[in-house]
């Protein structure tokens, strides 16, 4: 599936600064509501004022004067009702995603954003009978905007950190997904995200509620061209888990190596909640993505299974956080991730257990396999553990294939490249088992090509 090619769009309006005109503009765009134009307003403030993060991976190639904060493009149809409506150009993009067909498969919801416009969206009756509300976010600012100021940016505070802070001012669309009380969404609700734009940004913010006793399933993809300049992704994701629900969230972000993809994901999980991150990551030139949980209350769970793919001068920097504030809560973090041709993989993991967090259990798994002499893989990890009740087990490797593995499937006449992807299939088996047989499908043609260079 070839998405680093881009689409031939006309742009309104496309001019790269960042001042409070362009805040004012998108403000405009999106039809916000007073309180979300002062929230962007004093976001950009904050923005302008905090130093870039001195720990994270050299930043020093992105200019944000050359990134397009706001693209528009001319004479799309927005938020079309059936496929036939979207135009050719951008339905041939989502055709090779497999959107109207995966639709007609599995899904319960679907929709589609390119670059700073929901061009497709279509949701079952059913759903709309049982009061769950999925709209994208900047249509929910208008139709819910009492129910949305509860939790915009309440998770994820504007000063947590520079790319919070500019994500706040520059925000469009997204999606707002909201789960009532004792509703059980057994099928999965899903959001293609496409940024098309040279220089562009796309600053998707997703915001998730399920109220106590519910269920469900978001998956989102996201994908980007190649054009040989620099694109920023600063994405930010909220999520609210009441008493005794369940979330399970999907993500498969492949970029192009063109993009920075600095990403911001929080999860508050209540009584008995429980919140499963499944996560895959590659292509993008620089990853930054730590995905929390904060455990707030009594017996809340999270599972976090990270999936990362440094290929060809890529670095990808991620891992997970788990904050345990109350007692009886339980973690588990699994990560995988492979390097090749330069490609260098970095976990960070933090795990905070407080002293209020009595029997806390907590286990990390964290491999990565490096498939050449030239690659890297590294793990930091920050243990906390503020009381003497909780047991934290952690785990982590790194190295080659196993030569006698190879060596085992080649006297079996496997040829050794085939015999290094059936390797590496197992090896990440943990993960993509976690994921839609579709997306399984998908990722294992896509680590095959991978590995043979392709």
């Amino acid at each position: 599936m070839n998405l680093d090619i881009s689409d031939n769009i006309i742009y309104e309006n496309l001019k790269p600064w960042l001042s409070e005109k362009i805040i004012r503009q998108i403000s405009i765009a999106n039809n916000d509501p007073d309180w979300m134009l002062e929230i962007r307003l004093k976001a950009l403030k904050v923005f302008n004022s905090t130093p870039m993060p001195s720990w994270w991976p050299d930043l020093s190639k992105l200019n944000f004067d050359e990134i397009y904060f706001f693209a528009k493009p001319k004479d799309i149809q927005k938020d079309a009702k059936t496929w036939n409506d979207v135009p050719e150009n951008i339905k041939n993009t989502f055709d090779k995603l497999g959107i109207p067909e995966a639709e007609k498969q599995m899904l319960a919801w679907v929709w589609a954003q390119y670059d700073s416009e929901v061009v497709y969206h279509s949701l079952k009756k059913e759903l709309w009978d049982l009061w769950i509300i999925f709209e994208d976010m900047s249509v929910a600012c208008r139709n819910h905007s009492e129910l949305l100021k509860k939790y915009f940016m309440k998770a994820v505070p504007i000063t947590d950190h520079k790319f919070a802070s500019l994500h706040a001012a520059v925000w469009s669309w997204g999606t707002f997904l909201f789960i009532p009380k004792w509703i059980k969404v057994s099928e999965p609700l899903q959001a293609y995200f496409r940024m098309n734009v040279k220089a562009g940004w796309q600053f998707e913010h997703t915001i998730i509620v399920l109220e106590d006793e519910s269920e469900a399933h978001y998956i989102e993809w996201c994908s980007a061209p190649k054009y040989g300049t620099i694109s920023l992704h600063a994405w930010c994701v909220e999520l609210y888990i009441g008493k005794e629900a369940k979330l399970r969230y999907s993500s498969v972000e492949n970029w192009s190596i063109d993009t920075y993809n600095l990403n911001t994901k929080r999860a508050i999980v209540q009584d008995y909640g429980s919140i499963d991150w499944v996560g895959w990551n590659m292509w993008a030139g620089i990853t930054m993505l730590y995905p929390c949980s904060v455990l707030i209350w009594d017996n809340s769970s999270s599972t976090h299974l990270g999936l990362a793919f440094a290929n060809a001068w890529q670095i990808i920097d991620a891992g997970a956080k788990v904050i345990h504030v109350w007692k009886n809560t339980t973690s588990k973090v699994i990560s995988k991730s492979i390097s090749k041709w330069w490609g260098s993989s970095i976990y960070r993991w933090l795990l905070d257990v407080k002293k209020t967090a009595i029997n806390t259990t907590s286990s990390i798994e964290c491999d990565g396999i490096i498939i050449d002499e030239i690659s890297s893989s590294n793990a930091i990890p920050i243990i906390k553990v503020n009381n003497t009740e909780s047991i934290v087990v952690h785990e982590a490797s790194a190295g080659k294939i196993n030569e006698d593995y190879l060596f085992y499937l080649q006297s079996r006449w496997i040829n050794r490249k085939v015999a290094e992807t059936m390797i590496v299939n197992w090896f990440l088996s943990p993960v993509i088992k976690e994921l839609p047989l579709e997306y399984a499908a998908e990722m294992n043609i896509i680590i095959k090509s991978e590995l043979e260079g392709k």
